[in-house]
């Protein structure tokens, strides 16, 4: 397998803060792993481009898009949610995150790579149409699919969410979307407090409780989204990949291990090699406690990779 590894030096530069656990030490520990676990050297590592306002409009509300850009400080920190900060660097690096995303689509759907995984931040499923939420200004995995949809044209493509907080921002965007498959595993209750009962045909929830742990995790994984994504038949596995349901990440409580995190990256590879030759574009989200985040996240991309 051929995998892409793409991020940019500015998403190292977004800082919210001393204390903040959305931390810039979160990719580096990412790459330090990789490094000592000896796949850096098989991956492709590429540096992203910016996205374009324009591609920012194809899941953002144009008036949002341009409060973000306006709100960018030249120094100290701007509050645009509590614990959501904008500091001199901030837009540029989530300018980059997204970027990132529309580069990996492009070269997972061109065949240039056979998947890809986005080491980026700030994180994105948080945010909404038309709102930050959550650490997260853009929301890159949305901002990826779209594209992917317009420049492509597909008709189906699947999210698979498995952070331990629900991509509350995803399914805003894509609700009643019929292109798009959005399934998300979650602690509940827990933030952003979403409803898991919401209905709508392309989503998909698969709310968890507090303490669960690999059993419950890969049940609800087996019985539920296994076969929706077969009935979906996806022509593109985008993933929300996010590790704080890791039982020693301090923002959540579903006890998961690595060997979660390497069991359904393999089953949604066996999905993208059934369904789209194998087409998958994954993207950091979530993951604080930086040394498993590190483990974690080792653990996925092998997995990407096939070895």
């Amino acid at each position: 397998m051929t995998t892409a590894y793409i991020t940019h030096t500015y998403c190292d530069k977004h800082d919210m803060g001393e204390d903040h656990p959305e931390s810039p030490l979160r990719l580096g520990a990412i790459q330090n792993r990789l490094i000592m676990g000896q796949l850096m050297d098989f991956l492709r590592r590429l540096e992203s481009d910016p996205a374009t306002r324009e591609q920012l409009l194809l899941a953002h509300d144009e008036a949002y898009v341009d409060s973000i850009f306006a709100r960018a400080p030249e120094e100290g920190h701007v509050e645009l949610e509590p614990e959501t900060l904008m500091m001199p660097h901030t837009l540029d690096a989530a300018l980059y995150a997204a970027g990132s995303v529309i580069k990996a689509v492009d070269l997972v759907m061109k065949g240039e790579m056979d998947n890809a995984f986005c080491a980026i931040r700030p994180p994105g499923h948080h945010a909404e149409y038309d709102k930050a939420m959550g650490f997260c200004l853009f929301n890159n995995i949305a901002v990826g699919t779209r594209y992917a949809v317009e420049q492509y044209g597909l008709e189906r493509v699947a999210i698979v969410d498995f952070d331990v907080h629900h991509g509350n921002g995803t399914e805003d965007i894509f609700k009643a979307d019929p292109k798009v498959l959005y399934a998300s595993s979650y602690q509940h209750p827990f933030y952003p407090y979403s409803d898991p009962g919401a209905s709508h045909d392309n989503i998909l929830h698969m709310p968890l409780e507090a303490g669960s742990g690999s059993e419950a995790f890969q049940n609800i994984i087996t019985e539920q989204l296994l076969p929706a994504l077969d009935a979906f038949k996806p022509q593109l596995i985008m993933i929300s990949a996010g590790f704080d349901a890791h039982k020693e990440d301090p923002m959540g409580q579903l006890r998961l291990s690595e060997s979660d995190f390497t069991w359904i990256t393999d089953l949604l590879m066996d999905v993208a090699d059934r369904h789209c030759g194998g087409k998958v574009v994954s993207v950091l989200e979530g993951g604080y406690n930086v040394d498993a985040l590190g483990r974690a996240a080792f653990c996925h991309v092998k997995s990407l990779m096939r070895l």
